[in-house]
């Protein structure tokens, strides 16, 4: 039996990212970002407070998101 696929193993470096994932506390959170790493058992979003690794356990959701706006 094949094992399922993992959604963020089709995302790559470079592109912007937003995961959401449970915290210590189990509380919800977003890391949005540049993504860094993609692994089987987690991710790494570079956002504006830092670089955050989210591991596949506490991963919720996530997908890709367009290019912040440009303010002229």
């Amino acid at each position: 039996m094949d094992k399922p696929q993992l959604p963020w193993m089709a995302w790559q470096p470079g592109e912007r990212v937003v995961v959401r994932f449970r915290d210590d506390d189990g509380r919800p959170t977003d890391a949005l970002g540049t993504l860094l790493e993609v692994a089987p058992d987690h991710v790494t979003v570079q956002t504006k407070r830092g670089d955050v690794v989210v591991h596949a356990r506490t991963m919720i959701t996530g997908k890709k998101v367009p290019p912040p706006p440009t303010f002229r």
